[in-house]
């Protein structure tokens, strides 16, 4: 499959199981408190086996085609652990993971799995929204000796504060769909109206600015 076609897959397996959910009428509100039209759940992918196929293919895809000198593949605590694993199994590679702080017991590790100075690594997560979660993984992993190739995500808002951090750390992100993929999917689909589509491309540009729902 073409990679545009990829996206479209992914984006429509998301829309089916409710991994992404869209609801402009009625939105979410995030941890941070900023009003959303959107909800994202990529844990149910594992859920579904055929739709766990796609994704995991799809991010075994990226790191042929973008990352193809990597030689380990390490998760995000906790979404991107299971991905990570099987993505690893698909490409014969090692695996490992990143916590989110070091252990207070046992050898204090952050890094779970080994990893061999001057590794050349794949980072795995689930969502990239702002990146600040993926930056601190891939820092840490950098701060080990190892050498960050780059990120391989299922899916990405692409919010301009991601893309400002992402660049001001020299990382690169590919993921398996997007949000204006999304978009389009869910209108196809009759998820939204082709009307909504506007607002919901001006919360992506301003998440804090509650505008859109006017």
């Amino acid at each position: 499959m073409e990679r545009n076609e990829i996206q479209i897959q992914i984006a429509e397996d998301l829309l089916k199981i409710k991994a992404v959910f869209l609801r402009p009428e009625e939105p979410f509100t995030w941890a941070s408190g900023i009003k959303s039209p959107i909800y994202c759940d990529n844990r149910l992918t594992l859920s579904d086996v055929a739709v766990r196929e796609d994704v995991e293919n799809a991010l075994a895809g990226l790191i042929r085609e973008y990352y193809p000198q990597c030689e380990a593949v390490m998760g995000t605590s906790t979404a991107g652990i299971a991905h990570a694993a099987i993505v690893a199994t698909i490409l014969n590679l090692p695996m490992g993971y990143v916590r989110s702080g070091a252990k207070d017991h046992g050898r204090g590790n952050q890094i779970e799995g080994r990893l061999d100075k001057g590794a050349k690594v794949v980072v795995i997560e689930d969502l990239i929204s702002t990146a600040g979660s993926v930056v601190d993984v891939c820092e840490v992993l950098r701060e080990a000796g190892a050498e960050v190739l780059g990120i391989a995500s299922i899916f990405t808002y692409g919010m301009k504060k991601a893309e400002d951090r992402l660049q001001e750390h020299n990382l690169i992100n590919h993921s398996a769909s997007n949000y204006d993929v999304l978009l389009q999917c869910a209108s196809k689909n009759g998820y939204i109206r082709e009307e909504q589509i506007p607002a919901l491309l001006k919360f992506r540009a301003n998440p804090s600015d509650e505008s859109w729902m006017n």
